[in-house]
């Protein structure tokens, strides 16, 4: 899959089902230097994923300080072929109007990604 350069940061596309919705969500930062995938709980509003009182509650540190996350169980992740079902993703405020997640090294792990920094391409090598 294509993935964008901008602004000196990779950008891609997921998909995410949640209680029968889903929904494609773009500009998020394939993020080498996160150990958690992070995604926007205001881009995910609309498809029912919302912070309750069963969620976990987790902190991470980052170059923006200290933040706060619940943790919710999606029913599937896709990227490009690459699907997982039942993943528990982490969902925050994001400061940051032109991204919507980052892309961590715990779905690029467990996807077995690859990244090709010449050709801008992510894929799962076969």
């Amino acid at each position: 899959m294509k993935i964008e350069l901008r602004d000196g940061l990779l950008f891609t596309s997921i998909e995410i089902n949640y209680m029968g919705k889903s929904k494609i969500i773009d500009n998020i930062v394939i993020d080498t230097g996160a150990a958690q995938s992070l995604i926007s709980q205001d881009i995910v509003d609309d498809i029912g994923i919302k912070v309750s009182s069963d969620d976990d509650i987790v902190v991470s540190y980052g170059i923006g300080g200290k933040e706060f996350a619940f943790v919710k169980k999606v029913d599937s992740i896709k990227i490009d072929n690459f699907s997982i079902n039942n993943f528990p993703l982490d969902f925050t405020s994001f400061q940051y109007d032109d991204i919507n997640g980052l892309l961590g090294l715990d779905l690029l792990i467990k996807a077995g990604f690859i990244i090709n920094l010449k050709s801008l391409e992510m894929y799962i090598n076969k």
